[in-house]
């Protein structure tokens, strides 16, 4: 991490704010000082994203030139005192209700510490641009493998649903819209089949899809024989980086995440918990910041924890009391040998 000092620091925090006008909502940027067009309350958490995206772009600086903002103003955007440190990532922050957004480079520690605060990955703020058609081909002869990428792409996406979606978002609706995100095209369009929710074991569960058209984020195209169409409202994922292709994969792999086993027809809350832990690289994160992957106060992420041991889901898990570390183990599976496969 680098920490702010007096003669290379640059200021990246970007401020938006919801207000009241004639006409309805504006957004008023504080960098700009300035109203943009009216919007609508269904999507005036998608604007408010999209422009402080913007920024983010537009004054896009090298990593080794950023620096932790919440360390410059004295960690005043937190009360724990866990010192900074890690790597300086892009925090977006919910504030006021929905009613003041931040966006502003900050230290793995201070985001982890700041409530209502989720990490943006770069992965949403790369510019669009087109991509050669041979890139997957390229990447499937030389066998590279992508089981990294996929877990790195699913966490980042539910980091960001952490912040985008309301907090009282439900589990299962969390599980779809991870789900539409990854599989969306560059318009927002996606077409989510009648097996694949039947797989999730959302098939028939209109009430998720009318919870995520109330939250502002998609809205129903129009029904199909044997599927559901939706258009995304949320602009910032129209702009995703790598391609579909590779985002498909990732959706893939979140339906079955390895080492994740015993789960198909677990509730919506344990299987979207154990996501959360298996899209770590590291079995270890702060309670708080597993909480708010999966939208759940710490009280209930512990009584998950537990019933995650329970169903022989984890190993086991504990929580260090100096840090409030969550450390947590998967079950070894132990490999198959030639003669139990041929059985």
């Amino acid at each position: 991490m680098r920490l702010a000092g007096t003669q290379t620091a640059v200021r990246r925090v970007w401020t938006v704010e919801l207000r009241p006008r004639a006409g309805g909502l504006r957004l008023f940027c504080i960098q700009c000082q300035a109203h943009t067009s009216p919007v609508d309350g269904s999507s005036a958490r998608s604007a408010a994203l999209a422009h402080l995206a913007s920024h983010a772009r537009a004054e896009a600086l090298p990593g080794h030139l950023r620096t932790c903002q919440c360390h410059a103003l004295g960690c005043s955007w937190h009360s724990r005192t866990r010192g900074c440190g890690g790597p300086v990532l892009l925090a977006l922050t919910r504030q006021a209700g929905g009613r003041s957004w931040r966006l502003a480079d900050a230290c793995a520690a201070c985001a982890a510490a700041t409530g209502g605060t989720a990490v943006v990955p770069d992965t949403l703020l790369g510019a669009r641009r087109p991509k050669p058609a041979g890139g997957i081909l390229r990447r499937a002869r030389h066998g590279l493998s992508s089981g990294h990428d996929e877990l790195a792409r699913v966490r980042e996406m539910l980091t960001y649903l952490s912040a985008a979606l309301p907090q009282f978002t439900s589990p299962a609706a969390r599980l779809l819209a991870l789900q539409c995100a990854l599989r969306a095209d560059t318009l927002g369009r996606v077409t989510v089949a009648d097996g694949l929710l039947r797989s999730m074991r959302l098939r028939g569960r209109r009430e998720l899809w009318l919870e995520l058209a109330q939250a502002g984020w998609l809205e129903t195209v129009g029904p199909r024989p044997g599927s559901v169409a939706v258009r995304l409202l949320d602009a910032t994922v129209l702009d995703q980086a790598p391609g579909r292709g590779a985002r498909r994969r990732a959706a893939h792999w979140a339906l079955h995440p390895a080492p994740v086993v015993q789960l198909a027809a677990a509730p919506a809350a344990l299987r979207l918990t154990a996501l959360a832990l298996a899209s770590h690289p590291f079995s270890t994160e702060d309670l708080d910041a597993v909480s708010r992957l999966c939208g759940h106060s710490p009280q209930q992420t512990v009584e998950l924890l537990d019933r995650l041991v329970s169903a022989r889901t984890l190993a086991s898990w504990h929580q260090c009391p100096q840090t409030g570390d969550v450390l947590w183990q998967f079950p070894q599976r132990l490999p198959q040998r030639p003669a139990d496969r041929d059985r």
